[in-house]
């Protein structure tokens, strides 16, 4: 009886143990695969696993950022957990993480569960589409976007069937034969007016009315807004033409030859042009552009993909010179670049995205659709070939790398200019004036490109990410999958092995820049500085040490707890989401940044757990170029005083570990009007000058009166 005691508490200790986590795997699994009873161990040549129903294979389960990752705005993909049943049809989608700056803002995470749910049922062979016109589009299946984060969902939408389609191609589940894409024949040249181009078929054309919008967003929470005035309906709203430029018969009649051959010569190979040409009180690229961004009212689909372009893929273009052409005022040349893959033999199409405003983040969004084919004459279509999957032979990265060619080369000027600072700094420290226009250009620069527009704000999070990364699966492609914050944290890695924590605490720190500039705004309208007695002052630089250290606790024990505990920075909502967060998350933020104005820095000084994680490895920096007299401290103590961070002690050394490199104690040093060695060896050196004078006087007087004598 005492045995049968102890083995059923065993055996009630066992259940007590394993059911949560048997409930909570069966819980993602019949999100995912309804109907689902495991999942066995992950495939060994593909990256999925497969899923079991009455004993038998039904599925599989798969990671799109094991397949697919598609970058999205915040320059990282979303992942999410897919399931796809044995005839290449999706069960369920999950999403497990994301980063981007827009959903954080105010859309729920439920809004995201709903979104990825109308997958739900969906083919690997059917082309899918995001926000799909409300007119009925035959072969096309539409699904629902989110308001206010269109960008987002279809980048999601094209990961979710990416991936699929490429595991069911590598599992077999897809077969048929999948031709090469056509080639353009360039033999052929026929001479076309306008209208001949469009009685051929090569010109798209898309005509909505301001009736046609209104009658789009009824029964949204757009409907009555910025509707046509009584009567006015008809009018146009956009008149909107498009072609396919390689095609010499196309592309050289409505561009003129100059302008033809031009823009053939600036393409890559595999890379396709096509002209967007409108008139209307709509445009197609609309007003809030901006350099390094998506322009977001245009799509390009073609065969199972959906394509958006960036600022890097537009050409202008100059005018139509088709006979016959009516007045386009909006025309624009856009790239498709290789990895696109676009057949020039299929049927492709443009979308207009059209937007309406419904609340301060709120937006929905109706889509207009219309094709076009170039006619098969002027192309070269091959015979279909039997189906393989090609997978990418270089890197994802890389192309990530290559669509932000423009981040990089103004990041890299930037660290170039920073670079010649520091190594000139005692050139520079002796032109004053210089050197502040430099630094505080330079500071404008940190928080509008590298903070606001780049959103490179370094974050202490991303040292506890390193940390845990060593510990577990380090892989370097996971943090070359952001540019900017990798080559900054290259830079950072050098200069701290160099000079110290001081360089990116002092000038590449976004809001690091923002307190400064603040103070010295402060500074020049005389509001009265808090001054804190230095023994205060140097135990309150032990505070943000003990956060560091608190931070790395949590993080040893979650990771994602950590950096809830992170947000002690605000740098997430100053300049990555630029204010637009919360009321209690503003208001941390601006209330740093109001105290900046009164004692300078406070943040960084006392509390950034970020810069007391890089003032530890930089206790080994090679060189120490800060110079100072003899006499600094002993008994002078004008850079003490001068210095805002109150890195330099009474006695007249300078604590590397809280000294931001703003140069000013250096500016001192050499000034022989202030620094009070200095202002002695100008005036023995004026001194010297008089002495040396007075003697060349003395050697000229008996000269004068031989002269005088002998006259």
């Amino acid at each position: 009886m005492r045995l049968l005691r102890i083995w059923l508490l065993a055996l009630s200790f066992l259940i007590a143990t394993v059911a949560p986590v048997v409930a909570m795997s069966a819980e993602w699994l019949t999100e995912v695969f309804p109907g689902a009873e495991s999942v066995g161990q992950p495939l060994d040549d593909a990256p999925a696993m497969p899923v079991i129903g009455d004993g038998e294979l039904i599925g599989y389960v798969f990671e799109t950022n094991d397949i697919a990752p598609i970058p999205a705005y915040s320059g990282h993909p979303v992942n999410m957990r897919v399931g796809m049943d044995l005839e290449g049809k999706i069960t369920g989608v999950q999403v497990l993480d994301h980063s981007e700056p827009i959903m954080l803002v105010g859309i729920p995470e439920s809004v995201l569960d709903d979104f990825v749910g109308q997958y739900a049922g969906k083919s690997v062979r059917q082309k899918v589409r995001v926000g799909l016109s409300r007119q009925d589009r035959e072969g096309y299946e539409r699904v629902d976007a989110v308001s206010g984060a269109t960008v987002t969902v279809v980048v999601m939408g094209e990961g979710i069937m990416r991936s699929a389609r490429q595991l069911a191609r590598q599992l077999g589940i897809i077969t048929a034969g999948v031709a090469e894409p056509a080639t353009v024949r360039d033999d052929i040249f026929e001479e076309a007016s306008w209208d001949e181009l469009n009685e051929m078929g090569a010109i798209g054309h898309l005509h909505v009315t301001r009736g046609e919008v209104d009658e789009a967003f009824i029964g949204t929470d757009a409907e009555g807004v910025e509707t046509a005035p009584e009567g006015r309906e008809d009018e146009t709203f956009i008149d909107l033409y498009f072609a396919y430029l390689n095609v010499p018969t196309i592309g050289r009649n409505l561009l003129g030859d100059s302008q033809y051959e031009q823009l053939m010569e600036s393409l890559g190979d595999n890379e396709h042009a096509l002209a967007l040409m409108a008139d209307g009180r709509y445009s197609f690229k609309g007003s809030g552009f901006v350099r390094g961004g998506i322009y977001d009212r245009i799509l390009v689909h073609h065969g199972s993909r959906s394509d958006q372009f960036h600022d890097s893929d537009m050409r202008r273009l100059w005018g139509v010179e088709a006979e016959g052409a009516p007045r386009l005022p909006e025309r624009d040349i856009f790239i498709l670049r290789e990895e696109s893959r676009f057949d020039p033999a299929q049927t492709w199409e443009v979308e207009l995205l059209v937007r309406r405003q419904v609340g301060a983040l709120d937006t929905e969004f109706a889509g207009f659709a219309s094709d076009v084919k170039v006619p098969e004459r002027f192309l070269d279509i091959p015979e279909p070939i039997a189906d393989a999957m090609t997978e990418e032979d270089r890197p994802l990265w890389i192309s990530v790398w290559e669509d932000r060619v423009l981040h990089i080369v103004v990041l890299g000027l930037g660290l170039g200019v920073l670079t010649f600072t520091l190594l000139f700094q005692d050139w520079l420290v002796k032109r004053p004036r210089l050197l502040h226009g430099l630094r505080y250009s330079f500071l404008v620069y940190t928080v509008v490109f590298i903070g606001w527009y780049a959103l490179a704000q370094l974050s202490v999070v991303n040292v506890l990410t390193f940390a845990n990364a060593l510990f577990t699966d380090f892989q370097w492609s996971t943090f070359l999958m952001d540019p900017m914050m990798f080559i900054l944290w290259s830079f950072v890695a050098v200069s701290l092995l160099l000079w110290g924590r001081g360089v990116y605490c002092g000038w590449l720190c976004p809001f690091g820049a923002m307190q400064e500039l603040i103070s010295a705004v402060a500074i020049k309208l005389r509001v009265p500085q808090v001054k804190v007695p230095f023994f205060i002052h140097e135990r309150l630089w032990a505070l943000k040490y003990i956060i560091l250290l608190a931070l790395f606790a949590v993080s040893l024990h979650s990771l994602a707890q950590a950096e809830v505990y992170a947000e002690v920075e605000p740098f997430k909502t100053a300049v990555l989401l630029k204010f637009q967060r919360e009321w209690g998350f503003v208001l941390y933020a601006v209330v740093l940044l109001v105290i900046s104005a009164f004692n300078h820095k406070f943040f960084c000084r006392y509390m950034c757990p970020l810069g007391a994680g890089l003032a530890i490895p930089s206790r080994i920096r090679l060189f120490d170029w800060l110079r100072r007299h003899k006499e600094c401290g002993k008994p002078c103590q004008i850079c003490a005083n001068e210095c805002h961070i109150g890195a330099i002690h009474p006695d007249g050394h300078i604590n590397p570990n809280e000294c931001h490199y703003c140069l000013d104690c250096q500016v001192t040093y050499y000034n022989d009007r202030k620094c009070p060695p200095m202002v002695v060896q100008r005036k023995r050196r004026e001194k010297a000058t008089r002495l040396s004078s007075k003697a060349a006087d003395k050697q000229r007087i008996p000269a004068t009166e031989v002269a005088t004598d002998s006259t």
